[in-house]
């Protein structure tokens, strides 16, 4: 395709993607947040995608929903609150907007968050205020918090492009044909590109299974990593801990898919047994800001030391950001052969570059990784191993030439990554 096209066609490209456009919101609403009779469905989107939301919500309408409510969200306005904003204001959530999210979790809403923003919104802005406002929101909205956390409430997180991020992703292109060449990539990677997109999906969910079964049925007592880049780390593994990937389920039963894309089979590793050092493979795009080529070092689960190239005061309010935001609450399996690593696109936003790699997160972890975990308190996971934080914050980690060793509880050595792919995919 030529770089300079016409402003005619690149509106007739963007055109030719009103069927696939429409298929991906039926999808999100059906098979993401999967709609339920009579039920209060919470869409918040970027206000330069009105025109996705409206099919969105008219999407959710068909699909039954009781009523749809839809928060907007705008680059330039944060910027401006964050500039003109005290840091203090930021540490309490208004009475108005936990009553807005506790009081929708409550009545049992499916949430659907639409992410399009710019990498650089926030560019020169102290990254404590939006890390402060986020920690506050997470502590102090505590149904709507426990209702994603807990399986209380379906939820979805799904990408639409706004022009300054096409224009990161793509910036050798004039803005709309950035922003078309992103609604290509997100249909591809969320695999409603094609006529079926529903039945893709059911497929799709199909191949985490064995992954699952094999991960589960051994019941690793740790991972290690290793790769040329520098990492050699040992991640302790909960007794009972479970794999998850794919769909998931509400306490109530309800099927849903928490990221679309994704790729990812994952589980929440012992807290308190991760060691080493690991570095980095993609920047890492946070509360507005970029951090390039850092690593981290870990002793006694905990991160002891860190560093990176770009943004890492940014690093440093991610690690510090509670009690218990030093610790991993997650880690991500995932081949190098998925359609995002093969697209070779840096996406500068978490929900489709950690379907690229293997991942780790930072923070808090999953109740339903561990065997009885739905069940219990915060105090009871956190003594489980599970880690329990006010973020949840993941970076990639899966070079090219990752290793990924299962260690067993007899010390049998299991290799379950050989460059990067599944081992029992490698022929």
């Amino acid at each position: 395709m030529s770089k300079h096209l016409t402003a005619a066609e690149v509106a007739a490209l963007l055109d030719s993607l009103r069927k696939p456009i429409e298929q991906y919101a039926e999808l999100v609403v059906k098979k993401g947040i999967n709609v339920q009779p009579g039920q209060e469905v919470v869409v918040t989107a970027p206000i330069e995608r009105a025109d996705f939301v409206r099919q969105l919500v008219a999407k959710a309408y068909e699909a039954g929903a009781g009523h749809v409510t839809t928060l907007w969200t705008d680059d330039a306005l944060a910027r401006l609150e964050y500039q003109n904003v005290s840091l203090s204001y930021f540490e309490h959530t208004p009475a108005w907007k936990r009553e807005q999210l506790d009081s929708l979790a409550e009545s049992g809403a499916a949430f659907l968050m639409v992410v399009g923003t710019d990498p650089h919104a926030l560019d020169g802005i102290d990254p404590a205020k939006p890390m402060t406002a986020i920690r506050a929101r997470n502590e102090q909205c505590a149904v709507y918090r426990n209702g994603l956390d807990f399986g209380k409430n379906a939820w979805s997180i799904v990408g639409a492009p706004i022009e300054k991020w096409a224009t990161t992703v793509f910036p050798h292109y004039a803005p709309q044909e950035a922003v078309y060449r992103l609604w290509r990539a997100i249909l591809l990677a969320a695999r409603a590109d094609g006529a079926d997109p529903q039945t893709e999906w059911e497929r799709h969910d199909a191949t985490f299974q064995k992954n699952k079964r094999i991960l589960n049925g051994y019941a690793f007592d740790a991972l290690r990593y290793t790769s040329s880049n520098g990492t050699n780390l040992e991640v302790g593994l909960n007794e009972g801990h479970i794999w998850g990937g794919g769909g998931a389920c509400t306490v109530g039963g309800t099927a849903f898919f928490p990221n679309m894309p994704t790729e990812e089979v994952f589980t929440s590793p012992d807290r308190t047994r991760t060691s080493g050092v690991v570095h980095a493979v993609m920047p890492l795009v946070h509360a507005g800001r970029i951090v390039r080529d850092f690593w981290l070092r870990f002793d006694g689960g905990r991160v002891v030391d860190f560093d990176a190239v770009e943004g890492c005061d940014v690093l440093k309010g991610i690690v510090e950001a509670d009690e218990h935001s030093c610790y991993l609450g997650e880690c991500a399996l995932i081949s190098k052969d998925t359609p995002i690593r093969q697209s070779g696109l840096l996406f500068y936003h978490t929900l489709y570059d950690e379907n690229a790699s293997c991942h780790l997160a930072l923070g808090t972890g999953f109740p339903e990784c561990l065997e009885g975990g739905v069940a219990m308190s915060q105090q009871e996971l956190l003594a489980h191993g599970v880690n329990q934080s006010h973020t949840h914050v993941d970076f990639m980690i899966g070079a090219d030439d990752l290793e990924v060793t299962g260690i067993t509880k007899s010390g049998e050595e299991v290799p379950v990554f050989v460059d990067g792919r599944w081992a029992w995919s490698v022929s």
